[in-house]
This record gives C-alpha cells, structure tokens and sequence, in this order.
C-alpha cells in the first residue's frame, strides 16, 4: 500500500502544534537517609565542639572493713569539635525566561531552586559518610566538616595495611588492599561496639556491600510467594550474636568499600541560628535574577566509640 497521489500529510503540513507533555520526568537518586535520620541540633559557632566520657574499666572492687576511704582518680571529659561548613547552590534565570509559559513549571526560578535544593541534599549526605578530615579555613580557603570515616575508628574492621584515622576528625583513614566483605566483619566490628557499650541501630551501606550482604549464611532460607511469584533475597535487619538489631540501609551516596553502624542517638547534624537551608536573592548586575540556597551545618559525632564500622571494602 502506498499513500494516495495529492494527499496531504503530517510531513507536509506546517503549523501543526508541537505536542510536549506537561510533566518533567526526574530519574535520579534523592534519598538521604542518613541526614534525615539524624537529630538536628544547634551550633554556636564555627568551631562546634562537644565532650566525651569513659568509665574507668571494670575490676574487682573488695575493700577492708574499717580502712580509711582511698580516692579514685578522677574521671574527666574530653572535649572534641567538628568545623561548620558552607554548602551551597545558586539558581540564575534570565527575565525573558522567567516571563515565558514552560511546560511542567509554573515558573523557572521555582523549579531551578527546588532542584537545587535537591542537589545540595545529596552533596550534604555524601560529605556526611565522606573520609574527610575537617578543615578549619581561613579567608581563602573554605572550611570543611570532618565526614563519618575520619570519627569512626576504634570500633572498626580494616585492612591489615590500612592506616586507621586518629578518630577525632582531624584525619582521614587510609585505604588498605580491598577486601571482599564477610559476615566475620560484621561480628567484629559489631562485637567491639557492644564491649565499647556502642549500641549501633542502622547500617548504611552502597549497593554492591548491599548485594553482598544478601548472601550471608543467615538469609540462606529465603522468602517465596508462590501466588506472586516473587522471592524476597534481602537482610532489612541483622541480629548479631549479641542481639542488637541493625537496620540495613542502602545509601546512593555512601562509599563504596565502607559499611557504617551508626548509633543514632550518639550522632547529630548541627547548624548555626539562621543558617539552616535557606535562599537569599542575589544583587541584579543585568536582565536576570539569582538566588543563593546556602545552608551552614557541621556532622556532630558524639562518642565515636558508640558507633562502628567496616572499611577497604572490594
């Protein structure tokens, strides 16, 4: 068959309206789980500091009946900090676009800061769980936040060439030869948590640690549903041999040979009065318009010996 001699077709035509959806189809990872799981707290200054506490260890305690009372050394505190840092997105659109009927948006400006903001979202998450050392700044150089790794160092799993940080956020871990995760890190790095009096409640993890994870010995006996016909192959919740209960959660934005245990009650985000997320409208220099989403915050770590972790992952 063949189109008729003379016929007038779509090819041809012109004038015929384009047809553009009014929906905006976003495919891209948005979930901070551990930035919206975290408490948030108040800093007062740029320099965030906070205090630790250890109980002397355990020991057998008998005394003489009568005896004069001997002292104990006194237990004291140690006092630890993290630096604010300044993260920030800025959206610029031009008057003509701001004026213009877009598909999808009723206006430009409020569709580029919400993305924006979702941006500096997931930059904040991935600096969170990042092995930074902080950075205390100075006029030309950019204050950073010390991330999970540099803290989290006494109740670990590394690699036997690995350099472990100091723990106070002053340095970063560094990487040993990658290894392939077994459950036995899992009960070592959870089983010295438990003696620290560390009780971690979520696991956070990338995928490939995720996958891995699945194949541990316990979730051998799988879940089938015949009538569905779906197989559920996951570890949501691992017990270890202690009894604490980790929740298992995949991350987008945590490295890739890292599996943190974090104990969430020994962990905050801070920000200082007035700069939590916020926009501000930037001076006009011409025919477009500026805002700056800007947020000043800092990753409080509490006792690093609450929480666990294990690193030089394959």
């Amino acid at each position: 068959m063949a189109q008729p001699a003379s016929s007038h077709s779509s090819y041809d035509a012109i004038g015929n309206k384009e047809d553009l959806s009014d929906v905006i189809d976003l495919v891209a990872p948005t979930k901070t789980p551990v930035k919206t799981a975290l408490k948030k707290v108040k800093a007062t200054s740029t320099k965030h500091e906070w205090q630790t506490h250890d109980l002397a260890a355990a020991a057998e305690n008998f005394v003489i009946e009568g005896d004069d009372a001997t002292t104990d050394t006194a237990s004291l505190t140690a006092r630890v900090f993290n630096y604010t840092g300044i993260s920030d997105k800025v959206a610029r659109v031009t008057g003509t676009q701001e004026s213009l009927d877009s598909a999808g948006r009723a206006s430009e400006m409020a569709f580029q800061k919400e993305t924006k903001m979702k941006e500096l979202n997931r930059d904040i998450e991935l600096m969170i769980l990042a092995n930074t050392a902080y950075v205390a700044g100075v006029d030309t150089t950019a204050r950073k936040v010390a991330g999970a790794q540099a803290w989290i160092k006494t109740n670990t799993s590394i690699a036997g060439d690995a350099t472990a940080s100091t723990g106070d956020g002053s340095d970063a871990h560094t990487d040993g030869t990658a290894r392939a995760l077994q459950e036995s890190f899992f009960t070592d790095a959870l089983g010295t948590a438990w003696d620290n009096g560390g009780m971690p409640t979520m696991g956070v993890m990338g995928k490939a640690q995720k996958l891995a994870i699945a194949g541990f010995n316990g979730n051998a006996t799988r879940t089938e549903d015949g009538t569905k016909k779906s197989v559920t192959n996951t570890v949501d919740i691992y017990i270890d041999p202690m009894g604490n209960e980790v929740r298992m959660v995949p991350d987008n934005f945590c490295p890739a040979d890292v599996v943190y245990f974090l104990d969430l009650e020994h962990m905050a985000f801070a920000c200082l009065p007035g700069r939590d997320a916020h926009s501000v409208k930037l001076a006009k220099t011409g025919d477009t318009e500026r805002e700056q989403i800007l947020i000043e915050w800092t990753l409080e770590v509490g006792n690093q010996e609450a929480h666990a972790g294990i690193y030089d992952l394959s």
